[in-house]
């Protein structure tokens, strides 16, 4: 009953009265006053006042399913939520839930993650209120050939939330990262469970650094977090479902085309690497040039001395010549 609360609460433009939630949620007094004492007791600053009622003042920065379900906007992305204080991973738990059976939309979330992983089996940094460990679980009815763009399809989402939520430039590493200033943000591990034609389920993990403050000597010099970069004081949720609202938006938008051609112009503005010189680490034959911006599939056109090269994001990672980007 707590999201339905939060929900009423929310929603009210002052004071509800408590009998007003009585007769909305089908519940008593007692039970009122009892899910209100929970809220407070979770650190949500709630008034009361006799003949007035109760209004919602201050929430705290958490990231359960009572809290993200009383602020979904959504149609599908997030309408299942599954929320672990600490687990391994938030992609192995979306993927144990897939194979018990659950829809598409549904999302994990994980307060801190033991066993965080990033893309090439890179670990992932993942302490307890430090960032956003979530991963939507995806049942999508095209080829698996078309899934790769996925991936660039939640970069988008993930770069634009966090420009609507923050005012921070953040920019498309391609093809998994975000970045500010040079620095990543949030990384993004999308998997698949296929057969020759058909995908099971895909898990799309995001991981973004919102307050940490430091990080470990391996990672220290590249990663950054909304925080340190001068994001202020965010509330995670209202983060989370910022980038749901925006991955339901182009995921839909991909849908139609099963390609990138409708948000190609707008990915290519956020995207970091544009003309810019960059190192394709392709085992089979590193490359130099500069990065065009990507095609309709999803893959980097790279400029070089013998002519222009599309790259997929399956194949390669991709280094600046300095620095991170």
């Amino acid at each position: 009953m707590k999201s339905e609360l939060l929900t009423a609460l929310r929603s009210a433009k002052g004071f509800v009265s408590g009998q007003e939630l009585c007769e909305a949620l089908g519940v008593s007094r007692t039970a009122v006053w009892k899910g209100m004492k929970k809220l407070k007791e979770e650190g949500y600053k709630i008034e009361s006042i006799s003949n007035k009622g109760y209004r919602l003042m201050e929430s705290p920065d958490i990231i359960n399913e009572d809290e993200l379900k009383s602020i979904r906007k959504t149609v599908w992305a997030g309408k299942e939520i599954v929320y672990f204080n600490v687990t391994d991973s938030t992609n192995i738990q979306a993927k144990r839930l897939a194979e018990d059976g659950m829809p598409h939309g549904t999302l994990v979330l994980a307060g801190a993650q033991k066993a965080g992983r990033g893309r090439r089996g890179r670990h992932w940094e993942s302490p307890e209120q430090g960032g956003i460990f979530m991963t939507l679980l995806l049942r999508p009815s095209f080829t698996p050939q078309k899934a790769s763009m996925l991936t660039l399809v939640a970069a988008m989402a993930v770069a634009k939330a966090i420009r609507i939520e923050t005012g921070l430039p953040a920019e498309i590493k391609w093809p998994n990262d975000i970045v500010l200033n040079g620095k990543k943000i949030c990384g993004i591990l999308t998997e698949l469970n296929t057969e020759i034609d058909t995908i099971n389920y895909v898990v799309a993990g995001i991981g973004i650094n919102v307050s940490n403050q430091a990080f470990g000597k391996e990672i220290n010099a590249t990663a950054t977090s909304l925080a340190l970069e001068g994001g202020g004081i965010l509330n995670r949720a209202t983060l989370i479902e910022a980038v749901l609202e925006q991955f339901e938006y182009y995921y839909e938008i991909f849908c139609r085309n099963l390609d990138l051609s409708s948000i190609l112009d707008e990915y290519n503005g956020f995207l970091v690497n544009r003309d810019r010189q960059v190192r394709i680490l392709d085992p089979k034959e590193p490359f130099t040039g500069i990065a065009k911006g990507i095609n309709a599939k999803g893959e980097l056109l790279v400029e070089t001395e013998n002519g222009e090269k599309s790259v997929s994001s399956g194949e390669v990672s991709v280094r600046g010549i300095y620095g991170y980007v």
